[in-house]
């Protein structure tokens, strides 16, 4: 499956954005997908996961309560609404598939096999 995110911009603090990620064909819907960011001079890090129905999601605690991950299946889109934003959500966002893991969340990168090309999210304090 081949994702692209998108969504990203410069906002100022305490403003929301939504971020987009579509799936190139539907094996999507059988796969848990997340949400990784990395900031410059970091490492990549997870910010939120869903399973394959969306009835769990796990937040980083860093987004919890401010940040939402949701997939609609039928049309191959996965979403994360960032509200709140804070200067240190500045990073590149990407989107991901572990295709091993449909009901289970993980929060190790090297565990997703699918990854986009990132979307750049620029928050200004």
């Amino acid at each position: 499956v081949q994702l692209q995110a998108s969504g990203g911009g410069l906002v100022q603090a305490g403003s929301s954005l939504r971020l987009s990620c579509a799936a190139s064909d539907h094996s999507f819907s059988i796969y848990a997908v997340g949400w990784f960011r990395q900031a410059p001079g970091k490492e990549r890090e997870f910010v939120a996961g869903i399973n394959v129905d969306g009835g769990t999601t796990y937040y980083a605690d860093s987004v919890k309560g401010r940040f939402t991950i949701t997939r609609d299946n039928a049309k191959n889109m996965l979403y994360l609404q960032m509200n709140s934003l804070k200067a240190e959500d500045t990073a590149v966002y990407y989107c991901a598939a572990d295709q091993d893991r449909g009901y289970k969340l993980v929060t190790d990168l090297y565990s997703y096999d699918y990854w986009g090309q990132g979307t750049e999210v620029t928050v200004s304090s």
